[in-house]
């Protein structure tokens, strides 16, 4: 059967970054609630001029130059984002301008003519899926060759619960046949279910109000009968009586971290049934590794505490958990899993499978849809770091997008 995956790897991430421990103390936070609670020390910050299209770029770039990639070779570039710079037109769009001038000397005008591109948004998701898309299509052709990138810039309200898990960045991804870093397998986990964990709307205010509060800033105050007739009187295209609305559009999202952190866990526990009926697998014994979507570095070994349990029971090793934290009676209840995780046998667990792909959650922040690509390209440098040999481990992929969706999907090194 051919195989198909990851053939190569490139991101970028912003050189600007804020330190963790200065944000803290500006904002009356411990900073060990953050960095020995959450796993943060810094996040990536981008400069004033760049933006989604830009990281992407440069993780594009970096991928072909690294890797000598005849940008005609590809069929295939789809863009995994929830910071899209445009209502309409795709951030790819932006990106294969960009590069079709920086490789024109090279291969000529407009070097991706003929290649397909798109957006695909899901809030964190977005990048999986593209993934999916492009390993199903190179494996439907000949010699095919696709790229997904992923990027995105995770911004928060100032003084938000947020604010402390931003970050910025991309990751581009070489999809092709026989692929050297990561072969995917066909079975894909899903689970989806419509909810308002986490989204970005479209704010709208009345211009009769704003009107009559910017009045007061300079301290008058208009009535609405005067705010409505300076309105019909104006000849400006901003304050324009054709419409009675002012529409706006903001990065910052509207979310609830405790709910979201409950959609995370429902949707991939849902999503990590629908893939064991698709394959017979033990996946307490059978994944080496567990690669992450990761708002902040710690997201995913508190996700995993009642999974881990479950497993920890159907392979007969619950009662050696149970003796250690010297708790029989409360199983299955809140105070047991918060002893589970405080447990030798579940930090062992976490040294093992899951630590290695922190780390550079812990550098960067949240990326989005990067997130979880950026957690795999962390823990393969945390074993070349160490000579740590890869060959045929298996890595499960958890992967969630809030409103909600989650995708479980295994990898072969």
């Amino acid at each position: 059967m051919k195989k198909t995956g990851i053939d190569a790897i490139s991101f970028y991430v912003p050189p600007l970054y804020v330190d963790i421990k200065k944000l803290a103390h500006k904002r009356n936070i411990p900073y060990e609630k953050l960095n020995k609670g959450l796993g943060l020390k810094k996040m990536s910050f981008p400069d004033c001029n760049e933006d989604t299209a830009s990281f992407a770029a440069n993780a594009l770039l970096n991928l072909i130059l690294s890797n000598k990639i005849n940008p005609k070779e590809i069929g295939r570039i789809y863009l995994g984002t929830e910071s899209a710079l445009d209502g309409s037109k795709p951030t790819s769009s932006y990106v294969i301008e960009i590069l079709e001038k920086i490789l024109q000397k090279k291969y000529g005008p407009r070097c991706f003519k003929n290649c397909d591109i798109v957006d695909l948004t899901f809030a964190c998701v977005g990048a999986v899926d593209a993934l999916q898309n492009c390993s199903d299509w190179v494996k439907n052709g000949v010699n095919r060759k696709a790229i997904v990138i992923a990027s995105d810039l995770a911004k928060y309200e100032i003084d938000s619960t947020g604010e402390y898990t931003q970050g910025a960045g991309a990751i581009a991804l070489l999809v092709s046949e026989n692929p050297n870093i990561i072969s995917i397998t066909d079975a894909w986990g899903i689970a989806t279910k419509s909810v308002g964990d986490f989204f970005k709307p479209r704010r709208v205010y009345n211009k009769k109000d704003i009107l009559k509060e910017t009045a007061n800033l300079i301290g008058r105050n208009i009535s609405d009968q005067e705010a409505i007739s300076i309105l019909n009187k104006n000849k400006s295209n901003f304050w324009s009586p054709s419409n009675n609305y002012f529409e706006l559009y903001k990065e910052e999202p509207i979310f609830q971290g405790q709910y979201s952190n409950e959609c995370y866990e429902e949707r991939i526990f849902e999503a990590i049934d629908h893939f064991k009926q698709q394959k017979q697998i033990n996946i307490f014994k059978d994944w080496q590794h567990f690669i992450f979507h990761l708002p902040y570095a710690y997201h995913g070994r508190r996700m995993m505490i009642k999974k881990w349990v479950s497993w920890l029971s159907e392979n007969g090793g619950l009662t050696k958990l149970c003796n250690e934290i010297k708790d029989n009676g409360s199983i299955n209840k809140p105070e047991f899993f918060s002893k589970a995780g405080k447990s030798k046998l579940y930090f062992n667990f976490l040294r093992e499978k899951i630590v290695a792909g922190e780390a550079a959650s812990s550098e960067i922040g949240n990326m989005y849809t990067a997130s979880i690509f950026m957690s795999l390209l962390s823990m393969l440098t945390k074993a070349l770091n160490d000579k740590k040999e890869l060959k045929n481990h298996k890595i499960g992929f958890i992967s969630y997008g809030s409103g909600s969706k989650a995708k479980i999907f295994e990898g072969t090194v």
